[in-house]
């Protein structure tokens, strides 16, 4: 099968640029035919399962739902962008796509703005919403949530990652058919459980790799010293506590801080290392004590897949809605239990989880958003397991990986819809 698999922008990092690597990676291993288009400047860095690769010449112009950096590109949120400068973006990324043509099926990535650029492509296509461009850039904005609704009218399926997004969809663009809610999936080969100290000699051996980053000045590569860095601050015995995604308000890190530390609540004996970028950096580490939390700067799953082995536990604090909990679902292919704030595509997760565990510890998949003392009471039971309960729960949470969200099963029944 001949697939053009269409992505407005990077490969690395996490969410959709996950995803694309992946489906690319997955397709290509059992003998598809398959064209990546995104803006990814350094494809040779991942494995796209020998993939074509091209980079569509957009005019240095980069809509986004949250604004970022990204170098080479002016950067813009896709709602502050007129329509002709959107209608010239999609017409260039619809041109490298026909230019790739026929193809059994167009693929592209959310409903705004792949959806338009894949019905202008003129072929059969499929979208698949993330939830991103719902939330942050087209609910509330009737003109962009009409023209998401008329470019999905015309594909032959559209693609929700849980039922959360299904129901946000429907809210902003109004009644869709042909939509199937497939969830995405998880590398289980390289998210895997592993013995501590084979896992934390791998992380420090691949921090040594990192390329130099003198005074941290590139906040989108890791911090400079993690390997030292690292090493004293897991060295110690006590427990470690994981989060890693964007550093933004909306993520909730505030909230997990409250809940490891803080003057009304106590503090947990354990350490918390904080792994991402994001403009609430800074805010963050001005309220973290550094002898209890590390912050690392964005780590690649070559780092993370050791990260996450070695830590007692994994949360994810968000307090905005979540089309899927990827984070969670990784940490629980590395045996790492993952503790969920228990709302939109993350509950979705915490349900996988509470079906593969033990009764006992069902209940701590998940806390109340936004709740520092729930997330405490639930952290601190977590970390407090015997060892034969901790590995029965480790046990549990890969199970649910392996089961419900790995790749190779998500990759084919996105083609069988």
């Amino acid at each position: 099968m001949r697939i053009l698999l269409w992505h407005g922008y990077l490969l690395g990092g996490t969410g959709s640029n996950v995803y694309t690597r992946q489906l690319a990676r997955e397709w290509g291993r059992v003998g598809h035919d398959v064209t990546v288009l995104s803006q990814e400047p350094h494809p040779e860095r991942y494995d796209l399962g020998g993939a074509e690769v091209v980079r569509p010449d957009v005019g240095g112009l980069l809509p986004v739902f949250v604004l970022d950096r990204y170098e080479g590109y002016e950067v813009k949120l896709l709602q502050d962008c007129a329509r002709q400068e959107l209608d010239a973006w999609v017409g260039a990324n619809a041109e490298a796509v026909r230019e790739r043509l026929p193809a059994d099926l167009v693929f592209a990535n959310h409903v705004l703005l792949g959806g338009p650029v894949a019905a202008a492509a003129g072929a059969r296509y499929a979208v698949k919403v993330h939830g991103s461009e719902l939330e942050y850039s087209m609910r509330g904005r009737p003109e962009l949530a009409a023209w998401g609704r008329e470019a999905l009218a015309g594909a032959d399926s559209v693609v929700v990652g849980s039922a959360h997004i299904h129901e946000v969809l429907e809210h902003v663009v109004g009644d869709v058919d042909r939509v199937h809610q497939i969830p995405p999936g998880v590398d289980i080969e390289a998210w895997r459980p592993q013995a501590r100290e084979e896992a934390l000699a791998s992380l420090l051996a691949e921090c040594r790799a990192d390329s130099p980053n003198p005074g941290n000045a590139d906040e989108r590569r890791p911090d400079e010293g993690n390997a030292e860095r690292l090493a004293a601050f897991l060295g110690g015995g006590r427990p470690t506590v994981v989060y890693f995604g964007k550093l933004l308000v909306n993520k909730g890190v505030h909230v997990l801080l409250d809940a490891m530390g803080s003057i009304d609540l106590g503090r947990i004996d354990a350490g918390l290392v904080v792994v991402g970028f994001g403009d609430h950096r800074d805010a963050l580490e001005q309220a973290a004590d550094p002898e209890d939390v590390l912050f690392t700067g964005p780590l690649e799953h070559r780092h993370l897949a050791h990260l996450l082995a070695l830590a007692d536990a994994c949360v994810v604090p968000s307090i905005f809605p979540e089309a899927f909990g990827m984070v969670a679902a990784e940490a629980a292919a590395a045996g790492c239990p993952p503790l969920v704030a228990r709302h939109s595509g993350l509950a979705e997760i915490a349900d996988g989880l509470e079906a593969e565990y033990p009764p006992p510890f069902r209940h701590l998949t998940s806390f109340a958003t936004g709740d520092a003392a729930d997330l405490r009471a639930k952290l601190t039971e977590l970390l407090a397991l015997s060892p034969a309960d901790r590995e029965a729960v480790s046990a549990a949470a890969r199970r649910a990986a392996v089961e419900r969200w790995s790749w190779a099963s998500v990759a084919e029944r996105l083609l069988n819809v």
